[in-house]
């Protein structure tokens, strides 16, 4: 079981860093838009295309890093005021009750649509410049594969007793503030 969870932690980490590389794809490409259009007065087919491809793949690919390293939003004023234990639990019970299977739902949709777009070679219709659409679905199935995972195995080790809410898994130190 250790080996799963350190499996999981490491592919959440490995997903993160590619959402790391395509913010700095996606600021390259918008520099280069710049340039492009403001400097030589040649705007590319392609700006708008890859930018929102790369915003929306490196937000749903950094999900289950920012998920396993506390880095998310947390609304915990009336439940950081119970015991610890009531504490996992309500995590536990709301990653794998409530949005676990919320974000499966997702994640077999976005598979699905990704698995025909790649059969199917579908393009991107309302785009002059017209790429391949399935590499984008894939990235965001990819990225919600991976946060349902983190959710269920966050669950679990709030469950298990060994994860604090508003405290990262590997390091223990707070982000509370």
């Amino acid at each position: 079981m250790h080996n799963s969870m350190k499996y999981l932690n490491a592919m959440s980490v490995l997903l993160g860093q590619a959402a790391m590389l395509l913010i700095c794809l996606l600021v390259i490409s918008m520099l280069y838009e710049v340039a492009a259009r403001y400097i030589f007065q040649a705007p590319t087919l392609w700006a708008f295309d890859l930018s929102y491809m790369f915003n929306g793949s490196l937000f749903l690919l950094a999900g289950a890093y920012s998920l396993n390293h506390e880095a998310h939003v947390r609304i915990d004023f009336i439940s950081s005021k119970f015991p610890l234990r009531l504490q996992q639990g309500l995590n536990a019970f709301v990653y794998a009750v409530l949005a676990g299977p919320a974000f499966a739902a997702f994640t077999w949709v976005a598979t699905g649509k990704a698995y025909k777009a790649f059969l199917t070679g579908e393009l991107e219709s309302v785009s002059p410049w017209a790429p391949l659409v399935w590499p984008f679905y894939a990235a965001l199935a990819l990225g919600l594969i991976a946060f349902t995972l983190q959710l269920y195995l966050e669950a679990f080790q709030f469950l298990i007793g060994t994860k604090r809410p508003g405290h990262t898994s590997e390091s223990g130190v707070s982000l509370d503030g």
